[in-house]
C-alpha cells in the first residue's frame, strides 16, 4: 500500500504518457476543445455583466454549468460503464457543439437574454456532465497502468494551458468583436477532439455477462461508493474544497470590475494568470507526490489558497491579484489532481466511469452551489466580504483531516480477476433469482474475535460488489460454527459479484477462509430463495431454462 501522491516508478514522469500516440493526439485536440470552452466562459461571464448589474445573475453562469455535472453525472457514469466510452465521448460533443452553435446564432441575432444564456450554459454544460466520466475512465484505455496518474496529470495541464491564454483570447474577441465571436469560435474548437475520438480504434474487451440496465447500474455505482472508505472520504473532501474555493472563480468577474475596475481584457488577464499557475502546478506534482502524503498536500493546499484569496479581497492593483491567482491556480490544480489519483486508482474498471462520475458530481456540485451561495452572499455584504468569508473558512478547512484524513491507496488500481462459474444442477436464467449464499467456517474459539473483525472488511467488499442483505452469525448450540449469508438479485448479479473482486478482496477471502479448522473445506450453499419459474407445474409444460445457456469462464483459480 502506498500514498495516492507516491510516485510508483521512474515511469511517471510527466510527459511519458505523451509517447503513446493515441493519447498524444486525443490529448492536443482537447487542448484545443478546453481552449475553446474557456474562451466561451468569458463570453458567457462578460456578456452576463453587461445585461445585468445583480452579482446573483452573474455568478449563475459558474452554476448553470456546473450544476448539470451534478445533477446526471451518476447516469452518465453508468452509461461510460456500459457502453463504449468513445462513442460515448462523440455523443457529449454533439450535445455541446448543438448548445455552443444555438447560442452563438441567438447572439448574433441579438437575442439572447440573461434566462437564454443560463438555458444554453446548462445544456453546455449537459454535454460536459456526459463526457466527463467517459473521458476520464477512457485515460486508462490509452495508456499503460504505470503511467496513469501522469497522464491525469497531463489532462489538468490541456485544460490549464487552455486556461493560461484561452481567458485572454476571450477577453480580447469579446471587447473587438463582442461574446458572438467566442461563442462561435468555440462551436468551431468542438470540432479536432471529435475527428481525433472518431479515429481512436479502442481495443474494447466484451463482457461476458449482458450489461446492467441504466437504473440498476446507477443502483451498483452508489452501492460501491457507499461501501468503499477510501473513495467515500475523498468524495468528502472535494466537495468541501470546491464549496469553499469555488468563491474565487464563481466571483473573478464582479472582482474585476468592481475592486479592480477593469474590462473584459483585465478579466481574461486575470483568468490567464489563474490558469499559468495551475500549469505550474500540474508541471511540479510529481515534486510534490515524492515530498508530501496526500493529507498533507491538501492541507498545504488548502492553507495556500485561502492565504491567495485573502490576498484577491485587499487588493485594488492587477499586478498583486494576478500573482495571488497564480498561487491560487497552482494549489487548486494539485489539489484537484491529488483527488483525482485518488479516486482513479480505488476503482476498479468495472466501475471507474461512475466512480469518476460521483467525483464530477462533488466537485462540480460543491462549486455549483457554492457560486450561488457566494453570490446571495456578496449581493447582501459585499465582493470584499464574501471573500474574506470564503478565505476564512478555507484556512480552517485543513481541520477536516482529523476526521476524514487523506487514504493510503494501492500504487496503481486494481482490476477485477475472472473465476470459473460454479457447477449447477438446477437449470437457471440470468434473470433467476434472488439468490441467497450461505458459507460456513468452523472458527476455533480463540479466534472468534480477529475472525469477526475481518469479517466486517469482508461485508463492504461483498457488498460493494453487489450482495445485500449480509449477516454473519454464530452457532449458540456449536460455537465453532459460523455462517456468512447475503443475497443477490439474480443469478446474473451473482456471477457478476464473483467477478468483480480484486486481488485485495480476493486476499481478504483467503484470509477468512485460512481460520477454518477441521477435514472438511469451507462449505457454500447456494439457493433459490423462491424458486418459482424453476419448477414445471404441469408435466407438459416446457422446460425454457434448460435451453437457456448461460455464459461460461474458463477454469480459475479461485472457487467459492
Amino acid at each position: 500500500m502506498t500514498d495516492p501522491c507516491k510516485p510508483v516508478s521512474g515511469t511517471d514522469g510527466i510527459t511519458a504518457p505523451l509517447r503513446n500516440r493515441t493519447f498524444r493526439r486525443i490529448w492536443l485536440a482537447s487542448l484545443l476543445t478546453n481552449l475553446g470552452i474557456l474562451v466561451q466562459g468569458v463570453g458567457a461571464a462578460w456578456a452576463m455583466t453587461q445585461m445585468t448589474s445583480s452579482a446573483d445573475q452573474v455568478a449563475l453562469v459558474q452554476t448553470a454549468i456546473m450544476l448539470p455535472v451534478m445533477l446526471i453525472s451518476m447516469p452518465a457514469g453508468a452509461i461510460a460503464d456500459m457502453h463504449d466510452r468513445r462513442v460515448v465521448g462523440l455523443v457529449a460533443l454533439s450535445i455541446e457543439l448543438c448548445g455552443a452553435t444555438l447560442l452563438a446564432l441567438l447572439e448574433w441575432q441579438g437575442l439572447t437574454t440573461p434566462n437564454v444564456l443560463l438555458a444554453l450554459c446548462f445544456a453546455v454544460g449537459s454535454g460536459m456532465a456526459l463526457m466527463g466520466p467517459a473521458w476520464q475512465a477512457s485515460v486508462s484505455e490509452q495508456v499503460p497502468p504505470e503511467t496513469l496518474p501522469a497522464a491525469v496529470a497531463l489532462n489538468g495541464i490541456s485544460y490549464n494551458i487552455a486556461r493560461s491564454v484561452g481567458p485572454a483570447i476571450g477577453g480580447i474577441l469579446v471587447a473587438a468583436a463582442g461574446a458572438v465571436a467566442a461563442f462561435a469560435l468555440n462551436a468551431v474548437l468542438y470540432l479536432p477532439l471529435m475527428l481525433a475520438l472518431f479515429a481512436w480504434k479502442r481495443n474494447a474487451v466484451p463482457s461476458r455477462l449482458p450489461p446492467e440496465k441504466l437504473n440498476r447500474a446507477v443502483i451498483s455505482g452508489i452501492r460501491y461508493i457507499v461501501n468503499s472508505p477510501s473513495i467515500r472520504i475523498v468524495l468528502s473532501r472535494a466537495l468541501v474544497t470546491g464549496l469553499l474555493g469555488g468563491a474565487l472563480i464563481a466571483l473573478l468577474p464582479l472582482v474585476v470590475r468592481d475592486l479592480l475596475h477593469g474590462s473584459a481584457r483585465t478579466y481574461g488577464i486575470m483568468l490567464s494568470s489563474f490558469g499559468l499557475g495551475a500549469v505550474i502546478g500540474a508541471l511540479n506534482i510529481t515534486r510534490v507526490r515524492k515530498r508530501m502524503s496526500g493529507e498533507a498536500a491538501i492541507r498545504a493546499c488548502s492553507l495556500s489558497m485561502g492565504a491567495a484569496i485573502v490576498a484577491v479581497a485587499l487588493s485594488r492593483e492587477p499586478l498583486l491579484t494576478a500573482a495571488a491567482l497564480m498561487l491560487a491556480g497552482a494549489v487548486w490544480m494539485m489539489a484537484w489532481v491529488i483527488f483525482s489519483i485518488g479516486v482513479q486508482l480505488s476503482s476498479p474498471r468495472w466501475v471507474a466511469g461512475r466512480s469518476l462520475a460521483a467525483y464530477q458530481a462533488a466537485s462540480s456540485g460543491g462549486i455549483a452551489l457554492g457560486s450561488w451561495g457566494w453570490g446571495r452572499l456578496t449581493d447582501a455584504a459585499g465582493i470584499e466580504a464574501t471573500l474574506l468569508v470564503s478565505a476564512a473558512l478555507m484556512l480552517a478547512s485543513p481541520l477536516l483531516g482529523l476526521w476524514l484524513p487523506m487514504p493510503r491507496i494501492s500504487a496503481q488500481r486494481e482490476e477485477a480477476e475472472m473465476i470459473e462459474d460454479p457447477k449447477i444442477r438446477l437449470a437457471l436464467t440470468g434473470r433467476s433469482g434472488p439468490l441467497v449464499v450461505e458459507i460456513e467456517y468452523r472458527i476455533p474459539q480463540h479466534s472468534a474475535r480477529a475472525f469477526h473483525s475481518l469479517m466486517q472488511e469482508v461485508q463492504l467488499f461483498r457488498q460493494r460488489n453487489g450482495a445485500y442483505g449480509w449477516s454473519i452469525a454464530r452457532d449458540i448450540a456449536d460455537p465453532e460454527l459460523w455462517t456468512e449469508r447475503y443475497h443477490c438479485p439474480t443469478w446474473y448479479d451473482y456471477l457478476r459479484l464473483r467477478n468483480r473482486s480484486t486481488r485485495t478482496e480476493r486476499a481478504l477471502d483467503r484470509q477468512a477462509m485460512a481460520f477454518h479448522i477441521g477435514p472438511q473445506p469451507v462449505r457454500v450453499r447456494r439457493m433459490l430463495e423462491r424458486p418459482f419459474g424453476s419448477v414445471r407445474w404441469k408435466e407438459e409444460s416446457p422446460d425454457q431454462a434448460a435451453n437457456h445457456a448461460l455464459p461460461r469462464q474458463f477454469p480459475g483459480p479461485y472457487e467459492k
